[in-house]
């Protein structure tokens, strides 16, 4: 999918579903509930939101520096915008990676590094907002009386990080049973057709090479990087109780009671869903379920347009600036190249010292 394709379909399925939203929820008190709104308490949400970038970007350079590496603050707040705008264009939010990679490689960080240093990243924020949904079910089982099969999801949930933490620990001790699925799949893209014969060589070299220096990357963050590894769970987790913080501010903001912990809760189930939707970044389903999930704790006729607003305060914002960082770093020709080399795998053949393409 291009750039512009998954712009495209992002949009439109984020106001076609918006405005669905908006115009089956509000009415006229709407409008009454609003003016009642506290700019002030508004003014803090936004500052968590603020916040939440921060911390995001804390996280990843504190990863970076488990890894060996040293960027500034800066470039990590710009890996960090740049990855919400490729989340947001890629099915299953899987685009921000390749773009935060390209980056890194052009800082002076190689693939293998900048690979495990933008999984462990991902890995890390799954596995928080997945082991909150069974801790809160062992401290309290009727904070998931919500009626929209909240257990069910639960059980979900912890197959499915108990499937992440079994391919991370196979990826670091069993490395060559990873290269032989690589070496699978690509003989099999081959007999396919998707591969040209010459280029099978380059590629399982490259990929050989890359699976190691992943491997051992991923051991520093247990060894030599322990300290920082550390710095950076702890700065992942408290990014993400800002995150889930923003909500019950909003909620707060217009004069109405909020339970924090199940507020949290719900965004965290919610969050985590989102996680697996196919559409570009969640598109459709973020808005009209972040309506859903307003309407646990308000009026229907306030939680569609508090839905709403609140996807964009804390998705929208965040998005614009990575556009600004991915045109001014990257450009929108070279950004459809690296989207188009990630899904097919091309880069690695083409690249002879084992890196992306240079600009």
């Amino acid at each position: 999918m291009s750039v512009k394709k998954g712009l495209s379909v992002f949009l439109l399925l984020s106001f076609a579903i918006g405005g669905a939203v908006l115009l089956y929820s509000v009415d006229r008190s709407s409008f009454l509930i609003f003016r009642q709104a506290s700019g002030l308490k508004l003014w803090m949400a936004f500052l968590l939101v603020a916040g939440t970038w921060l911390l995001d970007a804390l996280k990843l350079l504190l990863l970076t520096r488990a890894a060996g590496e040293n960027i500034s603050y800066g470039l990590s707040l710009e890996l960090t915008w740049i990855n919400y705008f490729g989340a947001a264009i890629t099915p299953m939010q899987s685009g921000g990676g390749p773009f935060q990679m390209y980056i890194m490689y052009h800082s002076g960080i190689s693939v293998g590094k900048s690979a495990a240093i933008t999984i462990v990243r991902t890995i890390l924020v799954m596995l928080i907002l997945g082991m909150m949904i069974p801790f809160t079910v062992m401290m309290d089982g009727d904070m998931l009386q919500f009626g929209w099969g909240a257990r069910g999801f639960v059980f979900y949930v912890v197959i499915l990080i108990s499937a992440v933490w079994l391919a991370l620990v196979i990826s670091i001790v069993r490395p060559e049973l990873v290269k032989r699925l690589a070496v699978r799949i690509i003989m099999l893209l081959k007999r396919l057709g998707l591969l040209k014969p010459e280029w099978v060589g380059k590629i399982l070299t490259f990929v050989s090479r890359e699976i190691d220096l992943y491997n051992e990357n991923l051991r520093a963050f247990m060894t030599t990087g322990r300290r920082y590894f550390i710095f950076g769970v702890f700065a992942a987790f408290l990014q993400i109780i800002v995150q889930l913080s923003v909500m019950p501010c909003i909620i707060w903001a217009f004069g109405m009671p909020v339970l924090y912990p199940q507020c949290v809760l719900a965004q965290a189930l919610f969050l985590f869903l989102l996680y697996f939707i196919p559409t570009p970044g969640g598109s459709g389903a973020a808005e009209g379920g972040a309506a859903l999930v307003f309407s646990i704790f308000v009026p229907w006729n306030v939680a569609g347009m508090l839905g709403v607003g609140w996807r964009f305060l804390t998705e929208y914002t965040g998005i614009l600036l990575g556009a600004v960082v991915a045109v001014k770093r990257i450009g929108w020709k070279l950004a459809n190249q690296i989207m188009a080399e990630d899904k097919a795998g091309k880069s690695a053949g083409d690249s002879s010292d084992g890196g992306p393409p240079a600009g």
